[in-house]
């Protein structure tokens, strides 16, 4: 394991992680793949990702491995997708503490900030070690039953706790560094790092937060008393959710990872001690990547 990100230099093997079942993907990926080798780097190809593109295009002359390998050998990973494709990446190497580049081939793409046209290009800027460094802060998160952890797992963006599938609300105790905030009755409540503010977090009405922030925002999901709004509070405070009643409860870990809860669970969340590092191409600003991606106004010219 890497004991630390260390400085970002040029790499001699990357890794490369695609969404499935696209064949624009899958297309993009081996073309990548073939750029990359011409450059003489080594080239690991992630193997779900191997499993269903490789149907689609051939990838047999490419080193095939899981995530493990990924972490133990790659410089940095590369992921071809959308923002969903990057949080399952993230949250799979994150104890291996490899840099992560975004090839935007989804919708918004908060994290992924290359474009498919521009993928190629960008490449010399990478491989000579031009790109910018960003480290973000993840979530860790363990589910309490009867004094006895039952689940763990991180997130890159939120983690929620909700209703479930029935349409009844859910009632929890919320509690920081173990003193009491309040009983919240709603559909759920959101604990959101600042990469996920621009996520379901805002779409809740939470505020954005800049990523170099350390805070952690809590956003109740429909609350039943309009008091209740969201807050931010200090990235080293542990916060603890305690389901006082609900009829189908459930945590949700980056919207990709479901597991249920019952009556009187404990979900228990820290920072984690594991941090993502973004690579970014020259001239990324995260304010100008919120302009585009959320339709902002651009600033008047002049006369």
């Amino acid at each position: 394991m890497k004991s630390s990100f260390g400085s970002y230099r040029s790499p001699k093997t990357i890794a490369l992680v695609g969404k499935y079942h696209s064949l624009e993907i899958a297309e993009s990926l081996r073309g990548l793949a073939e750029y990359l080798h011409e450059r003489g780097i080594t080239v690991f190809i992630e193997r779900e990702t191997s499993e269903q593109i490789g149907r689609q295009v051939d990838l047999a002359r490419w080193v095939t491995c899981g995530f493990n390998d990924i972490g133990a050998h790659a410089d940095l990973a590369i992921v071809l997708g959308g923002d969903g494709t990057m949080l399952n990446a993230a949250r799979r190497l994150a104890r291996y503490r490899v840099p992560l580049v975004g090839v935007n081939q989804g919708r918004l793409g908060f994290m992924t900030d290359i474009s498919r046209q521009d993928m190629l290009t960008c490449m010399d800027d990478l491989l000579d070690g031009r790109f910018t460094p960003e480290t973000r802060m993840l979530l860790a998160a363990e589910v309490i039953r009867e004094g006895k952890e039952v689940a763990a797992n991180l997130a890159l963006n939120d983690v929620v706790v909700d209703k479930g599938a029935i349409g009844r609300m859910i009632e929890f105790e919320l509690f920081i560094e173990g003193e009491f905030i309040y009983n919240l009755r709603s559909d759920g409540l959101i604990v959101s790092t600042p990469t996920g503010s621009t996520a379901y977090s805002m779409s809740a009405g939470g505020p954005i937060l800049h990523p170099t922030l350390t805070g952690i925002a809590l956003v109740p999901l429909c609350p039943h008393a309009l008091s209740n709004r969201p807050i931010i509070v200090n990235d080293s405070a542990e916060i603890e959710l305690r389901v006082v009643q609900a009829d189908d409860p459930r945590v949700h870990f980056d919207g990709q990872v479901t597991l249920d809860l019952a009556k009187d669970d404990c979900v228990r969340l820290r920072r984690s001690e594991y941090a993502i590092r973004f690579l970014h191409p020259p001239g990324y600003s995260y304010f100008a990547m919120l302009r585009q991606k959320l339709q902002w106004s651009e600033r008047p010219k002049g006369p």
